[in-house]
């Protein structure tokens, strides 16, 4: 599954919170090339990519081994909030309705 997000974060420091996310869940690091990493564990396996777009934005994206919503998939989600709350902590959830 592909799954993208868009931060203002910098290239490094939302590799060094994948760093710090990914191995928390349990799945080690295989690879490291200068903008990617590959992950993998009892979850399944997952390719990360960043790279700069826009000027100020990061792209960020993550292509998992896995199929529709897997537990690995949901992580990859919570990852992303993880970026969003490191780049605006004062963002607070509201009620969409």
């Amino acid at each position: 599954m592909r799954h993208f997000f868009r931060s203002h974060m910098s290239l490094a420091d939302v590799l060094a919170e994948a760093d710090s996310f990914f191995p928390g869940i349990g799945l080690t690091q295989n690879t490291t090339a200068p903008k990617t990493r590959t992950y993998s564990g009892a979850l399944g396996a997952l390719k990360l990519s960043v790279k700069a777009e826009g000027g100020h934005y990061t792209f960020v994206e993550v292509n998992t081994d896995q199929m529709g919503e897997s537990r690995l998939d949901r992580n990859v989600k919570r990852f992303f909030v993880t970026l969003h709350r490191h780049a605006d902590p004062a963002h607070e959830l509201t009620a969409n309705y």
